[in-house]
């Protein structure tokens, strides 16, 4: 089974990526976290899906372990993707992706045909609103880094539980977040306008993961992108955006189900 990774890295243009591999000798499978995390979040899938998949889950361009970046484009993100698989020497792989890493999944799968064999989206939309305050715009009246762990986690306020275990030591000497606050607020901005030409673009097998009580895609606008584009499976839980954490068991189970009809 696979319970542990390797972490590695790339550099692109200067910048490093990081990732880690959960190894095993099975098909390549590519899990793109969401704002506010990193690839580490996909180590309990890594584990139920065992030897058959080999899990890749690179922290994205400004989380984790990578560098930030001066940009936080849609095509930022799916170039980082791509370039990942080319370093690893990787033609083909599953795409799995959350939130905002779930419109890079099906972004990747529409302008890359060749290199995606089947596509995950969990909970990623298609259609959100321009303009106006970004949901995330709170992240602005947080630090980024402080001097100890614990006036960084003080400083998140009553979040502060949801990201104890995943402050870290600041190379720059302090503790930091695993992601910059107004990176992070740009990044998701990025993520709003109107993508059903991208959704609908390819035509792997597909599975949407669709939260009952999602915070960013809406029940109606999820059964509509599984009724608008051929060979898409859709799943619904009664969690919230965060399906993965808040229902390990049910979401692994339909990601397994998915992969074993491949």
């Amino acid at each position: 089974m696979n319970t542990t990774a390797t972490r590695a890295e790339i550099t692109i243009d200067g910048r490093r990526l990081s990732y880690l591999d959960f190894g095993g000798t099975g098909r390549p499978l590519l899990a793109l976290h969401g704002h506010l995390a990193e690839g580490a979040t996909w180590a309990d899938l890594a584990a139920e899906l065992g030897d058959e998949w080999r899990v890749i889950a690179p922290d994205q361009r400004g989380h984790g372990d990578s560098d930030r970046s001066v940009t936080y484009a849609r095509a930022d993100y799916v170039a980082d993707a791509l370039a990942l698989l080319d370093a690893l020497g990787i033609e083909q792989a599953v795409v799995l992706g959350h939130s905002g890493g779930g419109i890079t999944a099906y972004q990747l799968a529409a302008r890359h045909p060749e290199r995606v064999i089947a596509l995950i989206n969990e909970d990623g939309p298609v259609e959100q609103r321009t303009g106006g305050p970004s949901p995330l715009a709170f992240l602005a009246a947080w630090p980024y880094s402080a001097p100890t762990r614990d006036a960084l986690l003080a400083g998140l306020g009553p979040m502060a539980p949801m990201f104890a275990a995943n402050v870290r030591e600041h190379a720059a000497g302090g503790w930091r977040l695993p992601f910059h606050p107004a990176d992070t607020i740009l990044s998701e901005q990025g993520t709003h306008g109107d993508r059903w030409t991208d959704w609908t673009a390819s035509t792997c097998p597909a599975l949407l993961v669709l939260a009952l009580r999602s915070q960013a895609l809406p029940v109606d606008q999820g059964r509509a992108m599984a009724a608008r584009r051929p060979n898409t499976a859709l799943v619904e839980l009664d969690t919230d955006h965060f399906i993965h954490t808040a229902d390990p068991v049910g979401f692994a189970a339909a990601v397994r189900t998915f992969l074993g009809g491949l």
